[in-house]
This record gives C-alpha cells, sequence and structure tokens, in this order.
C-alpha cells in the first residue's frame, strides 16, 4: 500500500497510512521490528498533536485581537455610512427646497452650466 500521491512520481512506499494500519501490522508480525515502529509512529503523532496545540494556543490571543479590531471597525464604518447617507439626504433636500423657492435661478443655472459642459466637450 503506497501512500504516494498520484500526482508525484517516487519509488518509496509507506507500509502504512495510519496507526490502526501500524497496529494491524504489529498484531500479524509481518513487519521487523514492527512494535518500536509503532511506538514510533505514535511518538511522532503525540509530537505533531502537542506542537498544533501550541501554535494554536500562541496563535488565539492574536486572533482575539484581530476579531475585535475588526468588530470595532465594523461599527465604526456603519457609523460613517449612516452620516454620509443623512449628510446627502439633507444636501438633497436643501437642494429641493432652493430649486422650489428659485426655480427660474435653478432652471438659468442648469442652463449655463450646459453651455459651459458643451463648449468643453467640442
Amino acid at each position: 500500500m503506497s501512500t504516494t500521491p498520484n500526482n508525484e512520481k517516487s519509488d518509496k512506499t509507506v507500509p502504512f497510512t495510519t496507526s490502526d494500519d501500524a497496529a494491524k501490522v504489529a498484531q500479524s508480525g509481518n513487519g521487523i521490528g514492527s512494535t518500536s515502529g509503532v511506538e514510533l509512529v505514535n511518538r511522532v503523532a503525540q509530537s505533531a498533536h502537542a506542537a498544533i496545540d501550541k501554535l494554536a494556543n500562541q496563535a488565539t490571543p492574536a486572533v482575539q485581537h484581530l476579531q475585535k479590531s475588526l468588530e470595532g471597525t465594523g461599527e465604526l464604518l456603519h457609523d460613517r455610512a449612516d452620516k454620509l447617507r443623512s449628510a446627502g439626504d439633507e444636501w438633497a433636500e436643501s437642494a429641493r427646497s432652493g430649486v422650489r423657492e428659485h426655480p427660474l435661478v435653478a432652471v438659468g443655472t442648469a442652463f449655463a452650466l450646459g453651455l459651459l459642459i458643451a463648449r468643453l466637450a467640442r
């Protein structure tokens, strides 16, 4: 049984892929020194688990700090978006009221801007 992926070319094979496979080999007595092989696999697995646990414990405070920062940033962005929305609404209402109060000035301004844009577009 080989654990080499299909896309990798290697003549090396591993006699077992999991600790269960290693235990089966040890029980059947097919491997030379299979008991020490099982012990080696178990020690390597325990070391790997310990290293992963240590990395996870070290990363946890940084992840929590980042999460708190992002939550605060999200709230800040929502507040600023609300302020911008309300400022836009106030500006639009101000423009509407100005047009209602002085309709001829609004039409004249629109005409003048149209002429200016037409001249610049040539």
